[in-house]
């Protein structure tokens, strides 16, 4: 999930995958949750989205709940079978639980 804040479950959904402040690993068969920093790519002139993807590529992550993807980290997720999935900013626990009920939609790969 990206994430503008590291708020837990309750952090806000961010609507920009590349540039959010961070994202949020959840396990969900145990729902731990693990921050992961993304400060470093907020403030990069060119590549956020990249850099982005290639630490959830490194995290071994299946799924990605954002907002939105720019076309070259869609690129990079799509390459390594990360599903995306495209959610209005609302709180992480509600849009987890959205996306258990299949309620999310799934960007198709291009």
């Amino acid at each position: 999930f990206s994430v503008d804040t590291d708020n837990g479950l309750q952090s806000l959904l961010s609507a920009r995958f590349g540039r959010a402040a961070g994202f949020l690993v959840v396990d969900t068969d145990s729902g731990e949750a693990l921050y992961v920093n993304n400060s470093e790519n907020v403030q990069a002139a060119q590549g956020a989205g990249i850099q982005a993807s290639q630490q959830l590529v490194e995290l071994g992550v299946k799924a990605v709940v954002t907002g939105r993807t720019g076309p070259k980290a869609q690129q990079v997720l799509d390459a390594n079978n990360i599903q995306t999935y495209r959610c209005d900013p609302k709180p992480v626990d509600q849009a987890l639980n959205a996306f258990k009920q299949g309620e999310l939609s799934l960007q198709a790969q291009g």
